[in-house]
């Protein structure tokens, strides 16, 4: 996941303003790119840390951003999306990226974008997972303002078991990751 990160963290970075300028090393002036203003990167929680930290290997001078969001089960075999936590800077006029390894119904992502335009509205926002299904993008296209956003995805499945996970998907990001949660 931390390797997928840096590798949307690349393809990201080509979409960004950049502008030159001059570095004086030890030896001399170095004429370079640097970016015009640094992102912020958030991510959902736990499954969306490995992925943080590669977007963060590329992005080292970033503003950070963490939204605590998890499936509250119901016994009629439903869930709800419930976020508890977020920590955020302020957003307004920054390029923001949102990761979250699994897009499965696209409400987390969703409510967590939604959670964190409370702290400021962004230049632009950019999405990143490394599998959805094809119904959690469709989800964010009717739940998100087109336009506003870019969603990069690795693979997209076509599929969604009744439980809301991806077929043939990974399994889930944040216990592959971490281990089995109880």
């Amino acid at each position: 996941m931390e390797r997928l990160g840096e590798i949307f963290a690349y393809e990201i970075s080509k979409t960004l303003q950049w502008k030159e300028t001059d570095t004086v090393t030890p030896l001399g002036i170095a004429h370079c790119q640097t970016l015009v203003s640094q992102p912020v990167i958030a991510t959902i929680m736990r499954a969306g840390l490995p992925m943080h930290l590669g977007l963060l290997n590329y992005f080292d001078k970033a503003e950070n951003a963490f939204v605590s969001a998890y499936r509250k089960h119901h016994k009629t075999g439903r869930f709800d999306i419930q976020i508890e936590y977020i920590s955020c800077p302020n957003l307004d006029g920054k390029e923001l990226i949102i990761s979250d390894p699994m897009l499965a119904t696209g409400a987390s992502m969703v409510l967590g974008y939604k959670e964190l335009m409370r702290r400021g509205k962004p230049s632009h926002t950019h999405f990143v997972s490394v599998l959805a299904s094809a119904q959690g993008i469709e989800y964010m296209k009717r739940h998100l303002p087109m336009g506003e956003y870019t969603l990069w995805v690795g693979e997209i499945d076509d599929e969604l078991t009744a439980k809301a996970y991806i077929v043939p998907g990974l399994g889930d990001a944040g216990d592959l990751a971490f281990g089995a949660k109880l």
